[in-house]
């Protein structure tokens, strides 16, 4: 896994919003499009893409990209 796949994967899960406006500072919960449900299929692309068990509260604990693509590095 490196950041770059990760991004692409991340920014997939984003119907409305360009994928230039992704890269690994990106503050994910100030994308206008960010949701809950987008979370939750952050979680489901964490867990089928790699197979980890992103949380909730790893979502809440990240800021940016960066932030939950160390977690799942970790985990």
């Amino acid at each position: 896994m490196n950041i770059a796949d990760f991004i692409s994967k991340f920014s997939a899960e984003f119907d409305d919003t360009d994928a230039t406006e992704f890269s690994a500072e990106t503050k994910f919960k100030n994308l206008e499009e960010w949701s809950s449900i987008t979370a939750l299929s952050i979680i489901a692309m964490a867990d089928n893409d790699y197979g980890i068990e992103l949380t909730g509260e790893d979502i809440r604990n990240s800021e940016t990209i960066n932030d939950l693509f160390n977690i799942i590095s970790k985990k």
